[in-house]
């Protein structure tokens, strides 16, 4: 029971700062509706369309404005309060949410609707995304910081677990309208938090003044660091040809199990428990490193071809547990490995590409696993993504060798006290 209770204080430790515990909860609710939008946005597309590559291309389109202007957002995040910030992005995503719910529940949408809605959702997501990133350090410090990055993508998964089996009983007695209605709806929620947390209490990150070549100064400071950068490329190559969970997963319900209400909710549930299983260890973690986030890019890969192997729909249910835990810890690693690296007024333009590599990445995976998932088969779609994950765990490998040589920084030791950067010779 003491061991239990010391897991429990040490998992949840940044919840005891007011304006996170606060935050956590307004998310844990929008959160939830955004899974459900999610759901609802890929039967959508299917329904209108019953094409696994136009699937990709709506999907794509969500993620466009992160490829291609993402890098610019971070300049946006360093240069002005993420609270204010954050207020305007939920705001807007609501507005979203509550056009696409009043069109299909009054019947008129159509697929250009559904594009143009999911490209302006995605200018949103720009610069939301590397905001909400960055945001979660400055309200709970350096000390908890590790603890509360892990929280904040176990509490995205916890909602992957809620959000779908509520989706999918709305999509089964009531329609898929209901779906993005209330994620309109959850939206405030969010909203509300942030005019409630207390600024004073904040420890926010150095605000830039407007000068040229700040978006180019991002790229080189990463280009300088060799941990920030093959971090990057390993998530750039993993968001690309992995995560291309809501194009993958539809198709494998529809066309491998035949079965794509039920099967489309139930795999991203599954995905979603193994992923809060796995966040409540992940946030326990108290180092990170380039060997640590390999190995989790090779349990990734396994993982996926358990999926990809799996004879019916139960038993991909379950290998999908195996999915989200292991994706959970590569994802937090990564995410942890670029903050921590990151100088305060350098990290809004980090987590921007960091957005970019892992997020802006879909335009171009989402296609192509799309493709693939119609024309040759759901099952190869997610051996590409398996494959991807050892391709990237190899990079890693490669990555180790050269630091060894050069004798950089390869480990991220966290502390109550202190953040410190280990050099060695050798990997720890």
């Amino acid at each position: 029971m003491e061991r239990l209770r010391k897991f429990g204080h040490s998992t949840f430790s940044s919840l005891k700062t007011r304006n996170y515990r606060l935050y956590f909860i307004g998310q844990g609710i929008s959160l939830t509706g955004t899974w459900m939008q999610s759901i609802a946005l890929g039967l959508l597309v299917l329904k209108l369309t019953n094409s696994g590559t136009m699937l990709g291309l709506i999907t794509a389109l969500q993620f466009l404005p992160i490829l291609f202007f993402g890098s610019m957002s971070g300049f946006i995040v360093d240069r002005f309060p993420k609270q204010k910030i954050l207020l305007a992005t939920q705001i807007a995503a609501g507005i979203l949410a509550l056009i696409l719910g009043i069109l299909v529940g009054t019947h008129i949408v159509q697929l250009w609707m559904v594009g143009v809605l999911a490209f302006c959702l995605g200018l949103v997501n720009m610069i939301d995304n590397p905001t909400r990133n960055t945001f979660v350090p400055e309200m709970v410090g350096k000390e908890n910081m590790t603890n509360a990055i892990t929280l904040n993508s176990w509490e995205i998964n916890l909602a992957r677990v809620i959000g779908p089996s509520i989706a999918g009983i709305l999509v089964a007695t009531v329609g898929l309208a209901l779906c993005f209605l209330l994620n309109a709806l959850s939206y405030i929620a969010v909203i509300v938090v942030l005019f409630m947390i207390n600024a004073r209490n904040l420890h926010p990150s150095p605000i830039i003044s407007k000068e040229k070549g700040q978006i180019r100064e991002g790229f080189a400071y990463v280009a300088s660091n060799p941990l920030l950068k093959n971090t990057l490329i390993m998530l750039a190559i993993v968001g690309t040809l992995t995560y291309e969970f809501p194009v993958i997963l539809p198709l494998v319900a529809q066309f491998t199990f035949h079965n794509l209400e039920a099967g489309y909710a139930g795999l991203t549930a599954a995905m979603g428990v193994g992923a809060v299983i796995g966040g409540l260890f992940s946030a326990n973690r108290k180092i990170t490193s380039p060997r640590i986030l390999i190995t989790a890019s090779v349990f990734f890969g396994i993982s996926m071809f358990a999926v990809a192997f799996s004879p019916t729909l139960l038993v991909a249910m379950f290998a999908m547990v195996l999915v989200g835990a292991s994706s959970i810890n590569f994802n937090s690693i990564g995410n942890v490995t670029l903050q921590l690296e990151s100088l305060p007024q350098m990290r809004g333009r980090v987590m921007s590409l960091w957005t970019v590599a892992f997020l802006g990445s879909t335009p171009i995976g989402g296609p192509i696993i799309g493709w693939i998932g119609e024309n040759i088969g759901p099952r190869f779609g997610l051996g590409i993504g398996g494959l991807a994950a050892f391709v990237a765990a190899g990079i890693g490998i490669l990555t180790l060798k050269q630091n060894r040589q050069q004798h950089v920084p390869i480990s991220v030791e966290i502390t109550n006290e202190r953040t410190q950067i280990r050099e060695s010779q050798r990997i720890p």
